[in-house]
């Protein structure tokens, strides 16, 4: 499947995702506090190079891959290259937030599976402590049967539609440099997309 068929598909599932969020999000009145990155700053985030593929797509159409593949190469930190921290309290801020991941996109808003089959909500603690009757209510919603979307059931959907790329997870640094590599690789030997598909 060609690179610009993958970032479709990727993005079509990031839409659904979106729609399934603001809907959770407005219902339960959770979210994230304003300027807060506290999460991105953790550097065991884990990622699959596909849920990156739009944002590798993305710098290719504009000139910027190898340059940012050579950032990652450079790169000693375990932190998301992507995110940029506006201070050392944990406050900043995702520099392209418009290609972030599908983890960037579920957490938060989603829940996994307990041992039991029962679902929990994966947010973090500052949701947890600074909200916690609506963190509460919402929890009690879901046991309740509230709509929450679900971590594996979207991965299993991104599988779909590269399973060797998306069943890779590692650490999302890894997984940004691989990412950039299968597009630069793909168009190494093709004619680059059309000059329209250019991102601003």
């Amino acid at each position: 499947m060609s690179i610009e068929r993958r970032v479709v598909l990727v993005e079509k599932l990031f839409h659904q995702l979106e729609q399934e969020t603001t809907k959770f999000t407005q219902t339960t009145g959770i979210g994230c506090v304003s300027g807060c990155g506290k999460c991105c700053t953790s550097p065991h985030v884990e990622a699959s190079p596909l849920e990156f593929l739009p944002w590798a797509f993305h710098l290719f159409l504009n000139g910027e891959a190898e340059k940012m593949l050579a950032l990652l190469n450079e790169n000693q930190s375990a932190t998301c290259i992507i995110y940029k921290a506006l201070s050392i309290s944990g406050k900043g801020s995702c520099s392209n937030y418009k290609y972030r991941g599908l983890i960037c996109r579920l957490f938060g808003f989603a829940a996994n599976t307990d041992k039991y089959g029962n679902l929990r909500l994966a947010t973090c603690k500052i949701i947890k402590e600074d909200q916690t009757d609506i963190y509460n209510s919402t929890a009690e919603a879901i046991t309740k049967g509230l709509y929450v979307p679900v971590f594996t059931e979207y991965y299993m959907q991104l599988n779909q539609i590269d399973f060797n790329l998306g069943n890779m997870i590692i650490p999302i640094n890894k997984a940004l440099k691989i990412a950039l590599e299968e597009v630069l690789q793909y168009y190494a030997y093709r004619p680059s997309p059309d000059v329209d598909k250019k991102c601003v």
